[in-house]
């Protein structure tokens, strides 16, 4: 196979990484894709796992393959699983770029005695931590006591961390350590647990050079330790020239949101379901994605139209005050200050609907609407649908629908009939139709694309 050729297989191979039936079949089609596949596969081992089923012991006994035979007799003489000597076709460790160190402790726990746990884990760890696999992801579990810091060869393999997940129950000497190792992290998810501060956090903060996403993970409701988080806020103050992605779930206490004059993506999810007077008077002109969740309306109102007019993706979902004024305010102050809006969540009440065709109308580049009902009261989907097939612009045409109560066959089925000629649609309800020939039968007809029944809770997604 030529370079170019190869070249290009790769090139395909890197856009099916999330697709692992696909990737496993291409390792038995000849030596050279499975050579390409081998290492797309094992850069990240650990995203196509379930907790609990066979692939984790797999997996685990192909890593522990790749242990010397004085690791492997140190194993068998202190583990009650006995440990093969067959060494792998392939380094598969060095691969790896991402060191997922919640899914080993768990493998690890899953498979092995307690007592066994911590010299399985120490021999994996010195095993991926080698001086010459050079990972970019990194993530530790709650209460992780092992230096990794102080492992031969960890100053190579976490030099180029570009990603971080960890909490607040970190010792002091591993993350001083890899304070002084890790330098280019672009993207930190910090997660908070109850009644610990971590103040060795603002100090990793204050060592990046350039980070870009930031994630800020809460949801205790009681403990909140305000002179952590102030520290906190501000040491990413510092960054805000370069932060482009913000998430926090609960309302900050500092300023800190006026600071990100470069944001471009923002989720704030108010789990305490305060006022969020953070967000009074902010103006975000580079914000092209606002996913907010308990924010009230009228601070909603406010951003937006303080954007510049560059949102693509808008996903509300909030109770609070969400009256019928404000549900008219909030569809009017979306399509009058996002002409680029490619999709839309929102809950909307019945007597808005008609607000809503105004916005298809307006937002000529929509692709996606997620549609809630508020109330369980009736809610008028045979309206709804009456306007999406007379209003909606040429490129929507996928949909996600939430009703308290079932859906009525007979208007889906007006639906269906009505969008004939239009673009075939993907459609997703949170309740289960019982009537599959239905569905079958206008996807047949080329109106239906895809059909999915689920909980609609998740963002806008569609395979």
């Amino acid at each position: 196979m030529s370079k170019l050729i190869r070249d290009i297989v790769c090139l395909i191979f890197e856009e099916l990484q999330d697709d692992e039936k696909t990737l496993c079949s291409c390792l038995s089609v000849n030596k050279t894709f499975s050579e390409i596949t081998i290492p797309i596969l094992w850069k990240n081992p650990w995203k196509f796992l379930k907790e609990g089923n066979e692939k984790e012991k797999s997996l685990l006994n192909i890593i522990i393959s790749h242990l010397s035979d004085e690791s492997k007799n140190n194993l068998n003489q202190n583990c009650s699983l006995k440990i093969s000597y067959q060494r792998p076709l392939f380094n598969y460790v060095n691969f790896c770029k991402h060191l997922n160190l919640n899914v080993i402790q768990s493998i690890i726990n899953n498979v092995f005695d307690k007592s066994e746990v911590m010299i399985v884990r120490d021999e994996i760890l010195n095993l991926f931590i080698n001086g010459n696999t050079r990972f970019t992801h990194l993530y530790i579990p709650y209460k992780f006591d092992y230096p990794l810091h102080l492992i031969s060869g960890a100053n190579h393999s976490l030099s180029d961390i570009e990603y971080l997940s960890c909490n607040t129950k970190m010792y002091d000497d591993i993350l001083s350590g890899l304070t002084g190792i890790c330098k280019s992290i672009k993207e930190l998810e910090l997660i908070i647990k109850a009644k610990y501060s971590n103040h060795g956090i603002v100090k990793l903060i204050d060592n990046q050079k350039k980070l870009l996403k930031f994630r800020l993970l809460d949801n205790y409701r009681q403990y909140r330790d305000e002179s952590f988080r102030e520290a906190l806020e501000n040491s990413l103050i510092k960054h805000a020239d370069t932060i482009q992605y913000f998430k926090i779930t609960k309302q900050p206490t500092t300023k800190i949101l006026s600071s990100f004059i470069n944001l471009r993506i923002l989720e704030l999810y108010n789990n305490n379901h305060g006022s969020c007077n953070c967000l009074e008077d902010i103006s975000l002109p580079s914000l092209q994605i606002l996913r907010v969740k308990h924010v009230p309306i009228k601070f909603l109102i406010n951003l937006i139209e303080n954007t510049s007019g560059h949102l693509v993706e808008i996903s509300i979902f909030s109770y609070i005050d969400n009256n019928e004024i404000n549900n008219k305010k909030i569809i009017q102050v979306i399509y009058q200050n996002s002409p680029k809006l490619k999709y839309l969540r929102l809950m909307l009440r019945s007597s808005n609907i008609l607000e809503l065709e105004n916005l298809l109308v307006s937002c000529q580049n929509l692709n996606g609407l997620f549609i809630m009902s508020i109330t369980a009261d009736m809610f008028d989907w045979n309206k709804l649908f009456e306007i999406l097939t007379s209003s909606s612009p040429i490129s929507l045409s996928k949909f996600k629908f939430y009703n308290h109560s079932i859906f009525n066959l007979e208007s889906l089925k007006l639906f269906f009939d009505n969008w004939k000629g239009r673009n075939p649609m993907s459609l997703q309800l949170n309740q289960m139709i019982d009537e599959v020939e239905l569905i079958e039968k206008y996807k047949a007809e080329r109106i239906i694309k895809e059909y999915h029944n689920s909980l609609c809770n998740e963002e806008f997604e569609w395979n």
